[in-house]
């Protein structure tokens, strides 16, 4: 292989047939060349049991960084060329590769913008990241809370008017930060919202994890850099076809200061990062540009075609469009199928685990009252039928006669009292679930998927989030993050602590 040289950093028209990371790296795996840096394993040549299980070629590209194939801490060569055409394919200014998930990307999008104390506005159904980057920065939440769909059981996204009135109440608010789409698929008007903090100088950071293929269909949403979002984090991997843990930061620059954001991701980026997962990056990119319109023409077709099935089953209803007329849904992304199962007496919970131990379909996720699947570029019109016969027979077989309305599923708005960062490093103490009412909660609880957390640190625990914690334990919902795995005690602030957040 020739040396890759600085040319390939400089502006050009964008060529999306080009692969330039992921050629370089399979270039440079085929090079006969001896190697004394890390990692250890050397190719292909010291872990004959991961050559068996992985394949000789993924262990050969399994790579450190080296002269011909750039640093993404100061890339100026084949990374930066892979980036820009990140970068032109999601309409950005600048595309960051990040190779812990859209969880790092958060972590940096906050981190750049915000100073201890800053506040930002956002939704309650936030993915547990956010929390935690307020944790490391020290950031103020202002929380707004999404409109909620009592039928389903789920929060949907914000009213931008809300937003607005928001704004008005908190004029020294830095950020505002969004959705888009919520895990189930619910998108408000972006293109508003944005307007709205613009026009009052407040920065629009959004969270695209689950919106990595909006801008490769004419009947998807509209994606952040679309309309203009300062800063938007997109996992490639959920949606654009990346291997697992490859995300992007995309940054629009006009109002902010890119060089700070690489700043904040060479801060939390290991310097190690996968060359693996960038090169898919890049191929993903090249594909969804090349057959993005193709792949999701047939899987909303799929989509279509699986909700015209499955709302026929007795008790089974496949809601997707007409949560449009919720206020803060102005569009809605077809490929996530939100299935309603309450109608068999049956929580979600439970059809989730028939389906895979009974049927071998996996799904996303099951909550209370609905199962959660995602059709993808990878779906085919076999697993669509295998997910409705699988459905119709646990419609005819497992059908139960206790109704689950005393489930009484509601929206939480719980109290602060301290700042995220101020209740993780305070004392703190393990009290009995049942002793917990008017405790600061100093951990965070959540259902996992999708990792919104119920009660976060510094937030008030009330009854009412006792006992739906206690639901979601009788239904076998999977709980995480929270220092008692059994979750019989809390861990709260040890002192009693009077003053809220100002």
């Amino acid at each position: 292989m020739g040396s890759i040289k600085n040319e390939f950093a400089k502006d050009i028209n964008p060529n999306h047939e080009q692969i330039p990371l992921l050629e370089s790296l399979k270039s440079y795996s085929n090079t006969d060349i001896s190697c004394f840096d890390v990692p250890g394993h050397v190719k292909d040549q010291g872990v004959e049991i991961l050559n068996r299980y992985f394949g000789e070629e993924v262990m050969k590209m399994d790579i450190n960084s080296s002269p011909n194939m750039d640093n993404v801490a100061n890339p100026k060569g084949v990374i930066k060329m892979a980036q820009k055409l990140l970068a032109d394919a999601y309409g950005s200014d600048e595309a960051f590769f990040i190779t812990n998930g859209t969880t790092q990307a958060i972590h940096c999008m906050i981190l750049s913008v915000l100073n201890p104390g800053d506040k930002i506005l956002l939704p309650r159904n936030i993915h547990k990241s956010v929390i935690n980057a307020l944790i490391l920065c020290g950031g103020v939440p202002i929380f707004v809370q999404p409109e909620f769909d009592y039928n389903l059981g789920i929060s949907l996204n914000i009213n931008p008017d809300r937003i607005e009135r928001a704004l008005e109440e908190n004029k020294d608010v830095k950020a505002v930060f969004l959705l888009n789409p919520t895990y189930y698929g619910a998108c408000t008007d972006l293109k508003r919202v944005v307007e709205i903090c613009h026009k009052k100088g407040v920065l629009v950071l959004v969270d695209e994890a689950h919106g990595a293929h909006f801008p490769f269909h004419f009947d998807l949403p509209p994606s952040g850099m679309s309309v203009g979002a300062d800063m938007a984090a997109v996992s490639i991997h959920k949606t654009g076809g990346a291997l697992t843990q490859a995300s992007a930061l995309l940054v629009n620059k006009k109002n902010i200061d890119y060089k700070s954001v690489q700043q904040s991701i060479n801060m939390m980026q290991s310097t190690s990062a996968s060359y693996l997962l960038m090169a898919s990056i890049d191929g993903a990119r090249a594909n969804l540009v090349e057959n993005g319109e193709e792949q999701f023409s047939k899987a909303l077709n799929l989509s279509r075609y699986a909700k015209s099935k499955i709302n026929k089953i007795n008790g089974i209803k496949l809601v997707s469009t007409e949560v449009l007329e919720s206020e803060g849904v102005e569009f809605i992304d077809e490929t996530k199928l939100c299935i309603n199962v309450k109608g068999l007496n049956l929580t979600g919970l439970e059809v989730y685990d028939l389906l895979y131990q009974n049927f071998s379909v996996q799904v996303e996720l099951g909550d209370l009252y609905n199962i959660l699947a995602l059709v993808s570029i990878g779906t085919t019109k076999k697993d669509i039928d295998n997910l409705i016969e699988a459905l119709s027979i646990i419609a005819k077989t497992h059908r139960k006669n206790d109704s689950l309305k005393e489930l009484n599923i509601k929206q939480i708005n719980p109290e602060i009292k301290l700042k995220p960062r101020e209740a993780f490093y305070a004392k703190k103490e393990s009290v009995d679930i049942d002793k917990c009412a008017n405790r600061i909660c100093a951990e965070s609880i959540m259902a996992y998927p999708p990792g919104i957390p119920i009660v976060s640190p510094g937030e008030v625990i009330t009854e009412e989030i006792i006992d739906y914690i206690k639901l979601l334990k009788r239904n076998n919902a999977y709980l995480t993050d929270m220092k008692d795995k059994d979750l019989n005690t809390i861990l709260v602030i040890k002192e009693v602590i009077l003053n809220t957040v100002k």
